[in-house]
């Protein structure tokens, strides 16, 4: 029998002698069929929890046309929505309440709590778990049918993780594949596949989610987001969100305006995180009394709030803002002036009504509706206003949810804007930093003061290290 020979350090051996502990491993990877098994549960539940977060996408679609229809009902169809947005929103406000609590948020603090080693699996199920994910999908998809000023892709976080973690019961005790990698797994390709972005939800895992120094098989944790990811862009087609981006060569003259707009949103992003916080903890004032004592009248209320501002903006401020936007970086948007403030209460009485609610995808278009207003107010042109838009988005985004790595690289995957990825980071950074002057870290603050049955509240315990 012929050996392969190979001269090493001027003599010759053979390919056995050269290392026979590859041969050894790939021997045990072989004759490792119950890894392999585990292997493929976890994938299986990554292309699940990409079908179903595609699924999730459809409906919610569906919910915004349906309100559309809405209100395009007829002569007097916007007034219906005075009476229709206040009655579904407290509809699923109290079908939330009674049946599913653990469904009530955005969804990312329910998972960085989950994600707390500590707390019990029953206390886990909670906010995490299969059940909890479909009736995160109905609620959702009902806040937009509702006209309300949500996004779903928070919310898809949460439905992902809940999807993902239930594989843990098929894999076998050798896996050395916990709940907390499965959640993180499922978390990050929930939001791989809502934008499209697999890069985004990769980083999105590592930048806001695991609170370990590493992940275990971060190799199988990083194909499953991927795979989730690929079963978007199976359904849905390589196609970005908005399009590509018509951006020329940047010049000097953007700086001033660039730092103007990572500045405002920097300010807008942090005080809009902190009016979320506050909003939730309550303050000793009439709203918040209100709030605690009579949650569907103070939903109510909201709704209604919503639905006045909407048909002030002619629905422009309804759902998550996905056409503004559009039309925005398109350079077709003709938007009344007070859009960006607007939109910007729309969305944080949204939340404050107590549904569930996502601020992602509402974020760009604030975002981007500051970008928009520092173009018109420093005179710039269509085409200068465009960087600018982008800018924006990526800075709102970053101050809000304390994330400006994930945030530059979802706008970028989003509007194919590769050619401005160092002003994109630049402007997140920056805005991120000016956030942490006004307020801490959102997702950290309203996990730790979610209501867990039978848990103490995070912020009594130390920080992990």
């Amino acid at each position: 029998m012929r050996l392969a020979r190979a001269r090493l350090h001027g003599g010759w051996r053979t390919a056995q002698d050269i290392d026979p502990e590859i041969w050894r491993n790939l021997r045990q990877e072989l004759l490792a069929g119950r890894q392999w098994l585990d292997r493929a549960v976890v994938l299986a539940y990554a292309a699940a929890t990409g079908a179903i977060v595609v699924a999730f996408t459809l409906l919610a679609e569906a919910a915004i046309h349906g309100y559309r229809l809405v209100e395009g009902w007829g002569p007097q169809g916007r007034y219906l929505t005075l009476l229709w947005t206040p009655a579904l929103t407290v509809a699923l406000l109290w079908w939330a309440r009674r049946y599913v609590p653990g469904a009530l948020g955005s969804g990312i603090p329910q998972v960085v709590r989950a994600l707390d080693d500590d707390l019990p699996p029953a206390q886990r199920a909670w906010l995490v778990s299969l059940r909890v994910s479909l009736h995160k999908i109905g609620l959702v998809s009902g806040g937009l049918l509702a006209g309300l000023s949500i996004g779903r892709e928070g919310p898809t976080v949460q439905v992902g993780a809940g999807v993902m973690v239930g594989a843990r019961r098929w894999l076998s005790p050798q896996s050395g594949i916990d709940a907390h990698d499965l959640m993180v797994a499922g978390a990050a390709a929930g939001i791989a596949a809502a934008f499209n972005t697999p890069l985004g939800g990769i980083v999105f895992a590592l930048e806001q989610l695991t609170r370990r120094r590493h992940i275990s098989h971060s190799a199988l944790v990083i194909a499953a987001i991927v795979l989730a990811g690929l079963v978007a862009v199976a359904v849905f087609g390589n196609a970005t969100y908005f399009g590509r981006l018509k951006v020329q060569a940047l010049s000097w003259s953007l700086l001033l305006p660039g730092l103007v707009v990572a500045l405002v949103a920097g300010l807008a992003g942090g005080l809009f995180a902190r009016l979320i916080v506050v909003s939730v903890r309550g303050l000793p004032d009439r709203f918040s009394r209100w709030r605690s004592s009579h949650p569907l009248r103070f939903a109510a209320g909201c709704g209604l709030a919503v639905a006045v501002i909407g048909l002030v903006t002619q629905g422009a401020t309804a759902g998550a803002g996905y056409a503004p936007t559009r039309a925005l970086l398109e350079g077709q948007g003709d938007l009344p002036g007070v859009y960006t403030l607007l939109k910007f209460c729309a969305t944080w009485i949204s939340a404050w009504s107590g549904v569930p609610a996502g601020v992602f995808a509402p974020s760009l278009a604030i975002g981007a509706g500051i970008g928009n207003d520092v173009a018109l107010f420093m005179g710039l042109g269509r085409e200068a206003a465009i960087p600018l838009i982008a800018m924006g988005m990526a800075s709102f985004l970053a101050a809000t949810t304390g994330g400006p790595i994930t945030a530059f690289i979802i706008v970028m995957e989003m509007v194919s804007g590769q050619a401005m990825v160092l002003s994109l980071m630049a402007c997140a950074l920056l805005s991120s930093g000016v956030a942490r002057l006004v307020t801490r870290p959102m997702y950290q603050e309203l996990a730790a003061m979610l209501p867990v049955p039978g848990a103490a509240p995070a912020r009594d315990r130390p920080d992990p290290p």
